[in-house]
């Protein structure tokens, strides 16, 4: 089942003859995971299961849900801004379906982004952090994707929620989207609501006013994945304008295809089609051929995807390529509690870091 299906299955979209009886199924298949899943949390709350502690900060980037939340331009800015204050800071990612040491779609992704982060890449994250104190030198760690990686003890954790999709239809993983209960929300310290602007003020509300439920405490801050320009496939950048007078077919394998092409129209003059992948879409020369003849089918005059995928299908792309190739490298901007967040960072950073 791809995920595109999956996603609809779960939502209670499609046939309820099929979807009725699927669903019950995946709800009974989800109450071992949900006991396992609150046994491991309960057991390193307790301090039954070891957190180890390293000599340098850690800040974890995590989620609640599975797909695309828009971690990694969190984690993008976060590096930035460290870097900004003259500090050495390495990234600690598992690395989807990639081996220790090696770069796959997000690591590559953020790599770009974070020039002079060293991005280490290794399922364990405590090695990895170890690695990245010794032979990097690193002040500062952040821990991307980690918030259910317990063992390694961190200083700050900060959770994604995607506007468009914030709690996972409200159930456990395979029934529903959730890695853990909303009550995991009482571990971390600050919430970035992402994507905001692709839903309305109430909306966003509802979410804020759920996820304080959980923790009162939180700093709640609302943020927007901001297109900055085009990049294309020789090398060539332009801004953002010369979209609208061009007809453009949308393509990409994102945990959150929808948010992602909803980006796109509103960029582009004319969307005249789109086609999602699966997260974490391994391409090949022949996935470039459909999108290539869906393109031309729908005369199109430019292929978009994202910078996620940009770094695996650029080894793919002929020169010159079938069509026009761009991909849309974006930032995070906070529309709102963007200081408070900083402010956050800077007061947790500033009792383990002489003179920040």
């Amino acid at each position: 089942m791809d995920q595109q299906t999956y996603r609809k299955l779960i939502s209670g979209q499609g046939s309820p003859l099929v979807g009725i009886p699927v669903r019950l199924l995946l709800t009974v298949l989800s109450w071992p995971y949900a006991l396992v899943v609150r046994l491991r949390n309960a057991l390193y709350s307790r301090h039954w299961l070891a957190i180890q502690r390293v000599d340098v900060p850690v800040l974890c980037i995590g989620n609640l849900t599975t797909g695309g939340t828009g971690k990694t331009p969190l984690v993008a800015w976060l590096a930035r801004l460290l870097r900004g204050k003259g500090l050495r800071v390495a990234i600690l990612t598992r690395g989807y379906k990639a081996g220790r040491g090696v770069l796959s779609d997000e690591p590559a992704e953020l790599a770009a982004a974070c020039d002079g982060a060293a991005v280490i890449v290794n399922p364990d994250r405590v090695a990895g952090a170890t690695e990245a104190i010794d032979n990097h030198d690193a002040q500062v760690l952040l821990m991307d994707d980690g918030f259910q990686h317990r063992r390694l003890a961190r200083n700050l954790d900060i959770i994604t929620i995607d506007a468009t999709q914030p709690f996972g239809y409200g159930r456990m993983l395979p029934a529903g989207l959730l890695r853990e209960p909303l009550s995991g929300l009482r571990r971390a310290q600050a919430v970035v609501i992402t994507r905001s602007d692709q839903v309305g003020d109430e909306r966003l509300s509802q979410i804020e006013s759920r996820v304080r439920r959980f923790n009162p405490e939180l700093v709640v801050a609302r943020a927007v994945h901001a297109p900055i320009g085009v990049c294309y496939s020789d090398g060539s950048e332009s801004d953002l304008a010369t979209l609208k007078g061009c007809k453009v077919f949308a393509f990409c394998g994102l945990g959150n295809p929808d948010a992602f092409f909803r980006t796109v129209a509103a960029c582009a003059g004319t969307l005249v089609g789109s086609l999602a992948f699966n997260d974490h879409h391994a391409y090949t020369k022949q996935c470039l051929e459909t999108v290539y003849d869906q393109a031309r089918s729908r005369q199109a005059e430019l292929l978009v995807t994202s910078s996620k995928d940009w770094s695996k299908i650029t080894p793919l792309i002929a020169s010159p390529p079938a069509l026009p190739l761009a991909y849309l490298p974006v930032e995070v901007r906070f529309t709102t509690a963007g200081e408070k967040l900083t402010s956050l960072i800077e007061r947790e950073l500033s009792g383990t870091i002489v003179g920040l």
